[in-house]
C-alpha cells in the first residue's frame, strides 16, 4: 500500500487518569520520514465520576466483569466526544482515528498464570464506538503487537521523538512527565535503531496521589506546594533503592510499581521523619527528579556528545518546582533544559500527536514500534482497525 496524506485524530489518556488529550494532524510522506503538521490540540478532564471508576479499576484487587464491560463502553463515549469536540472547532474533516486507551493493567514482563507464563497488557475504550460515533475508521491496541515480538509495549513514543526532533549535529533527550516519566534519547546522527527509550520511574503519579490525600487537588499546581516544603533526605534514599531503577532498559513502570500501595507506603515514611504534609510532596517531586537525572546519568550519558537539548513534555513540564530540580541536576551533565513548547509542539499534545503517527503508521501497514526502544527483536505493526 502506497502511503499517502491523512487527516489522523490521536486520542490519549494516561496513567494519571486526569484526562483525554485530542491531537489533529495533517501526515503527509517524506522521502525520509513523515512530514507533520499539528492542526488543533485540546485537553478534557474526566468527569468527576469516570474518573473515579477509572482509578478504581486501575491495578484492582478485585472487580465485576459488569463494571469492566461499561468502563470500556463508557470510555468509548468519553473518547468520541472529545475528538468530536476538537473537530468541530477546527471544522477539521478526518480520515483515520488513533486511541491508545486507558491503561488498566501492564505486564511487560513474563509471569506465571493458569500454568503459562507470559506478559501481557490492556489498554480499554471501545473503537467500536468511536468508530460508529464519528464515522471513521479507528486504529487502537496497539502495545499487544511488540509484545509479541518481543518487546515491552513501550516506549511507544519514540517513533514521533525520532522523526519531529532527529538532528544531524544536535544530541537530544526527549523527556515526558506523565503519571510515569519516559524518555527517548537521540544522539546526533544516529537511524532509529540506534534510539534509546525507557520509562524512566514516576513522573507526576505519587505527586498526583499525596496532592489529592493530603490537599484535597487533584495535582499540584505549578508546583507550589512542593515549593514550600523540604527535602526529606532519608525518605529520598531509600525511594531511589527500589530495585526498578536498577534494572537496565528497556524497561517499562506503571500504576503496579508507583501506585496507590507505593505512594502509601511513602506517605508513610515520610510521616516518620516530618509532621508537615508539604514535605511529602516536596520530596516525591525530588523523587521524580532525582530518578530521572540518575537514569539519564546511568544509561544515556556516555552515549551522547556536546551540549544536549533536554527537552520536556507532558504535565510535569509545568510543575516550576519539578523543573528547577531537573535542571539542578541535569545541567552539570551538559543538558540544557528546554519545554517542548519552546519547539513548536505543546507539551499536552505529544503523546496524543504519537498515537496520531502511530495509526497512520498502521494504516499503511507500516511498523510502528522502535525495536531499540521496547526491547523486541523485529520491527512490527500495531494495532488492529476498526472499520466504519
Amino acid at each position: 500500500m502506497s502511503a499517502k496524506p491523512l487527516t489522523v485524530a490521536g486520542i490519549m489518556s494516561g496513567t494519571s487518569a486526569d484526562g483525554i488529550d485530542v491531537a489533529v494532524l495533517r501526515i503527509t510522506p517524506g522521502k525520509l520520514r513523515p512530514n507533520l503538521a499539528l492542526l488543533a490540540h485540546r485537553a478534557f478532564p474526566f468527569p468527576a465520576a469516570l474518573r473515579r471508576k477509572v482509578l478504581a479499576a486501575m491495578n484492582a484487587s478485585s472487580t465485576s466483569t459488569a463494571e469492566l464491560a461499561r468502563l470500556h463502553w463508557r470510555l468509548g463515549i468519553a473518547y468520541a466526544e472529545a475528538v468530536a469536540a476538537t473537530v468541530e472547532k477546527r471544522k477539521v474533516k478526518l480520515d483515520l482515528i488513533g486511541c491508545h486507551g486507558q491503561t488498566l493493567y501492564h505486564q511487560a514482563r513474563a509471569e506465571t498464570y493458569a500454568g503459562r507464563s507470559f506478559a501481557c497488557t490492556w489498554q480499554t475504550g471501545e473503537a467500536a464506538v468511536i468508530s460508529s460515533a464519528l464515522r471513521v475508521p479507528v486504529v487502537s491496541n496497539f502495545r499487544p503487537a511488540d509484545m509479541l515480538a518481543g518487546g515491552q509495549g513501550a516506549p511507544l513514543v519514540s517513533l514521533l521523538d525520532y522523526v519531529l526532533f532527529a538532528h544531524p549535529k544536535r544530541g537530544r533527550v526527549l523527556q515526558n512527565i506523565g503519571g510515569i516519566a519516559n524518555l527517548t534519547a537521540i544522539p546526533a546522527a544516529v537511524t532509529p535503531a540506534q534510539v534509546i527509550a525507557f520509562d524512566t520511574g514516576p513522573g507526576n503519579m505519587i505527586i498526583d496521589a499525596l496532592a489529592q490525600q493530603l490537599f484535597s487537588k487533584r495535582f499540584d499546581r505549578n508546583g507550589a506546594i512542593a515549593a514550600r516544603g523540604q527535602l526529606l533526605p532519608p525518605v529520598l534514599a531509600a525511594s531511589l533503592r527500589n530495585p526498578y531503577f536498577y534494572l537496565k532498559p528497556p524497561r517499562t513502570a506503571g500504576r503496579e510499581q508507583f501506585g496507590r500501595e507505593y505512594a502509601a507506603k511513602f506517605l508513610a515514611l515520610c510521616q516518620r521523619y516530618s509532621g508537615n504534609p508539604e514535605d511529602a510532596i516536596a520530596t516525591a517531586t525530588a523523587l521524580t527528579a532525582e530518578s530521572i537525572a540518575q537514569s539519564y546519568k546511568q544509561f544515556v550519558s556516555a552515549k551522547m556528545k556536546g551540549r544536549v537539548d533536554y527537552i520536556v513534555s507532558g504535565g510535569g513540564a509545568h510543575n516550576h518546582t519539578l523543573m528547577a530540580m531537573l535542571s539542578q541536576r541535569l545541567e552539570p551533565l551538559g543538558c540544557e533544559l528546554a519545554s517542548i513548547d519552546d519547539f513548536g509542539l505543546p507539551a499536552e499534545a505529544k503523546e496524543a500527536a504519537a498515537f496520531a503517527l502511530l495509526a497512520w503508521q498502521t494504516w499503511h501497514r507500516l511498523p510502528g514500534n522502535v525495536p531499540a526502544a521496547t526491547g523486541a527483536t523485529r520491527p512490527a505493526i500495531l494495532g488492529q482497525v476498526t472499520y466504519v
